[in-house]
């Protein structure tokens, strides 16, 4: 192990479906920031007393479930947050006996909670980031909104001093993209990169903090009142960002091709009004949806 490595573990509640986890990391891996191997994954985050990678792979040690984590930070004072914020990426305070026993009572969720029993709803290990991803995602498939991130960390993002398989960059702050200049942004329409810096501007000004303490109904009024910002926009970041088990995305394309294969009605509001009989965990029962529309697709 290298000088300098902290490993520690991270308990969660079984089951968990690692591979799930791993598969919708693994889709939007931006260059750079986040690698997926196999059933490892890696990252770099910014932390308080500065950047540190991070390393999640399954426990293989005995004792109750765990993953295990390996850690090289900046400063080892930030090893309890750099903790905090992988197991809300990974969702692992979830109780998934509980989820499961909820969606798995609805037919139609049924086979997809059997199949993938621990289905999480990942988090986000920084809020900020995770909206600024949310807004390349505007209108344009996964693979394409993760090559514009990584497009957008290569020219702003602060270079490690120590890049490590494969990680090279910490993710630019707010403040580096509010104040960027058009050349330095990724090709996209005009008014996505207005909403890009709109977001980033309000968020390095604190009008925005992008945490899972924070008032959720709030954050998402002042989200839609950002230029280009809408439903699905403001529902994936209070999803993710903040940690809210029970958002739905009725106008998702990848929800409604799941409906349709399913037999069901895929339009929002017939979307919507089938999502009623799942809360309190719609954000688990989107997530069922998401995955059975990439395998079948």
């Amino acid at each position: 192990m290298d000088a300098g490595a902290v490993t520690v573990r991270l308990p969660y509640r079984p089951p968990l479906h690692h591979d799930g986890l791993m598969a919708f990391l693994g889709a939007r891996a931006i260059a750079g920031i986040e690698v997926v191997d196999g059933d490892t994954y890696r990252r770099v985050l910014r932390l308080s007393g500065g950047p540190a990678v991070a390393e999640v792979r399954p426990g293989t040690r005995a004792g109750p479930p765990h993953l295990e984590c390996t850690l090289w930070p900046s400063d080892r004072g930030d090893v309890p947050e750099a903790v905090r914020r992988l197991r809300r990426l990974l969702d692992l305070d979830a109780d998934p006996v509980l989820v499961d026993a909820h969606l798995g009572a609805d037919p139609l969720l049924a086979p997809l909670v059997s199949d993938a029993p621990g289905r999480r709803s990942p988090g986000a290990a920084d809020g900020d980031e995770l909206a600024v991803r949310a807004v390349l995602g505007q209108q344009v498939s996964v693979a394409a909104a993760r090559t514009l991130a990584g497009r957008l960390v290569a020219t702003l993002g602060e270079p490690l001093s120590a890049p490590r398989d494969g990680l090279t960059h910490v993710f630019p702050d707010m403040a580096t993209l509010a104040r960027a200049g058009e050349e330095q942004l990724p090709a996209m329409p005009t008014s996505r990169r207005r909403t890009l810096q709109a977001l980033a501007a309000g968020a390095a000004a604190g009008a925005l903090r992008l945490v899972p303490d924070e008032d959720p109904d709030e954050v998402e009024r002042r989200l839609l009142a950002l230029p280009g910002v809408g439903p699905w926009t403001a529902g994936y970041i209070r999803m993710r960002a903040l940690g809210d088990g029970d958002v739905f995305l009725p106008t998702d394309v990848g929800v409604r091709n799941a409906l349709r294969r399913l037999g069901c009605a895929s339009d929002p509001v017939g979307a919507g009004d089938l999502a009623q009989g799942w809360a309190p965990w719609r954000s688990y029962a989107l997530h069922h949806l998401w995955a059975s529309a990439a395998v079948r697709a």
